[in-house]
């Protein structure tokens, strides 16, 4: 099992000063320099939710200066928002600062305030939109040249600079838990990023054997590869690192309640989040901390965390991507990555 660290801070304060990056920058560095995997960064818009992270790409450049081995990562870059050629240029460009650290996740897209942005894109045809893009995107990182229309609608054919310095982009689909999106990653030859927040380890089991099965009916001697985000913190006491993540995992998820609740399909028509007394989101957010602390996280003791990483490794998960920024004291953030290190070290 390999370790990452994934970032997707709620940055709700509006207060100028700095340090809003610390945690980001110091925490990869651990990273780099304990031997993890990668370092997540996503693509949001318009929200405090994620809100640190508009453009993964700039991020990126800043953790390619910073560090020295990790592998840096979108997680991710929403494909119908951008030119596929400007996703190219700016990413090959973090290629060339990081000696050839990139790889990039794509995502469709899950609110559709953001699609003001495309310039055009639809967010009905948004999964279309996304694979058309990582096929554009793969052929101008190998320095092949597509054809486009000028400013003036005429046809022209043009490459990206600089050239990337690995040959091939490492690509990554991202899914909130959908099958057809695992299978479809199968087919084009893209690991799989996916979270808890939709779906248990039982029903993510059986969407890694169907992406396995699809990877390999479309690519000989290939299996594919999945990453899941998990909340993370770590400590020396259960009961301790349930009073230290508490409150903070309760604002963070009603920050993103909202957002979350209109994105999920299943919650029927009829139903209007903004119709909830203030006492009923409380609710659902202490029921969801409740199991998002027991089932879908990374919490507790490095002996009761490592049983979670069996289980997921069990099930064929290749690698977590824990997320450290939920809102715990920047601080106490980074101190907990040294049980998150012996965590690792377990599984090397």
């Amino acid at each position: 099992m390999k370790f990452g660290l994934f970032y997707f801070a709620n940055d709700s304060t509006e207060e100028v000063g700095e340090g809003r990056y610390d945690v980001l920058l110091e925490g990869a560095r651990f990273a780099d320099e304990h031997g993890f995997n990668a370092v997540w960064t996503p693509e949001r818009h318009f929200h405090p939710f994620g809100g640190l992270y508009p453009n993964p790409a700039v991020v990126g450049a800043a953790l390619a200066v910073a560090t020295r081995h990790i592998s840096i990562r979108a997680g991710s870059v929403v494909a119908p928002l951008h030119s596929p050629v400007r996703i190219a240029e700016e990413w090959a460009v973090v290629d060339n600062l990081s000696h050839g650290r990139v790889e990039v996740s794509f995502a469709s897209g899950w609110h559709p305030v953001d699609f003001c942005l495309s310039r055009g894109s639809s967010y009905v045809n948004r999964k279309e939109t996304m694979l058309e893009t990582i096929e554009t995107v793969r052929t101008l990182w190998r320095g092949e040249p597509v054809d486009v229309v000028d400013g003036t609608d005429n046809p022209a054919t043009v490459r990206v600079f600089p050239p990337a310095v690995q040959p091939e982009l490492p690509t990554w689909i991202t899914s909130a838990g959908e099958a057809e999106t695992f299978r479809m990653a199968g087919a084009a030859k893209a690991g799989v990023l996916t979270h808890l927040l939709h779906q248990d380890i039982d029903e993510l089991a059986e969407k890694i054997v169907a992406y396995r099965a699809a990877a390999r009916a479309a690519h000989d001697d290939w299996d594919g590869r999945v990453a899941v985000m998990l909340h993370t913190f770590l400590g020396d006491d259960r009961a301790y690192v349930r009073d230290v993540v508490h409150d903070p995992l309760c604002a963070y998820l009603k920050s993103s309640f909202h957002l979350i609740a209109r994105s999920v399909a299943d919650v029927g028509p009829d139903f209007d989040v903004d119709s909830l007394h203030e006492d009923d989101v409380d609710f659902l957010v202490e029921r969801s901390f409740d199991t998002y602390f027991d089932e879908r996280g990374l919490f507790g003791t490095v002996d009761q965390a490592a049983e979670t990483v069996e289980r997921l490794r069990g099930i064929g998960v290749d690698e977590i991507a824990c997320l450290i920024d939920f809102g715990v004291d920047g601080k106490l953030a980074l101190d907990g990555l040294r049980q998150l290190d012996e965590l690792r070290r377990r599984f090397q």
